[in-house]
């Protein structure tokens, strides 16, 4: 496998919609900045889309556990935080 642990903070709004021609497959998509300055497109699918879409904000922090496709990276597991 290709998994991948990344922490950043989202510089982008989340786009959430769905895809063409399938069965209520959602998509989340958006753009992180990780501590040394990448910019990483980051996919998150079904129940992850929607929650990407309902709870992540610009600017907010974010780790993430997935793995690379092409040159995005799929949510596995998404988790916020903040620094005090």
């Amino acid at each position: 496998m290709n998994d991948v642990f990344l922490t950043g903070k989202i510089i982008s709004n989340v786009e959430f919609k769905f895809i063409i021609n399938s069965k209520n497959i959602s998509i989340a998509v958006f753009n992180i900045e990780t501590n040394d300055k990448q910019v990483i497109k980051i996919k998150a699918y079904n129940e992850l889309a929607d929650y990407c879409y309902s709870k992540l904000e610009t600017r907010q922090r974010v780790f993430i556990y997935g793995e690379i496709s092409e040159n995005d990276v799929i949510v596995k597991e998404i988790y916020q935080y903040w620094l005090g």
